[in-house]
């Protein structure tokens, strides 16, 4: 980086001191954000069909499922990306899932301040 580049941090206080804003709107905006990204996430994951009961039939999952199992010959790969929504969908997040979406959702509401 070149030394006369300013920081993306400075960029970002830049533009909320001209956007009138308060750090504490800035701050309240990036906790509600990573709140509801962590909340929602099991909520959108059922409502797609990743449930703990298994993946719910003629569901969205269930064709992600059909997709991925003819894409390898019949089997769901360990690891692909339908098994491991499955398995949040079975037994919720882990405490890194919840901090990296936390913090994405931190970083979103704090960039999307009215």
């Amino acid at each position: 980086m070149e030394a006369d580049t300013p920081h993306l941090l400075v960029l970002f206080f830049r533009e909320v001191i001209q956007r009138g804003l308060t750090c504490t709107m800035v701050f309240w905006s990036a906790m509600i954000g990573g709140a509801v990204a962590v909340a929602s996430a099991p909520v959108v994951l059922s409502a797609v069909g990743f449930t703990g009961a298994g993946i719910a039939a003629s569901s969205i999952a269930a064709k992600m499922m059909s997709a991925a199992a003819i894409a390898n010959g019949g089997g769901i790969a360990a690891g692909s990306l339908v098994a491991t929504l499955q398995s949040v969908g079975a037994v919720g997040l882990s405490l890194t899932a919840k901090a990296i979406l936390a913090s994405t959702g931190c970083t979103l509401g704090a960039l999307l301040v009215p």
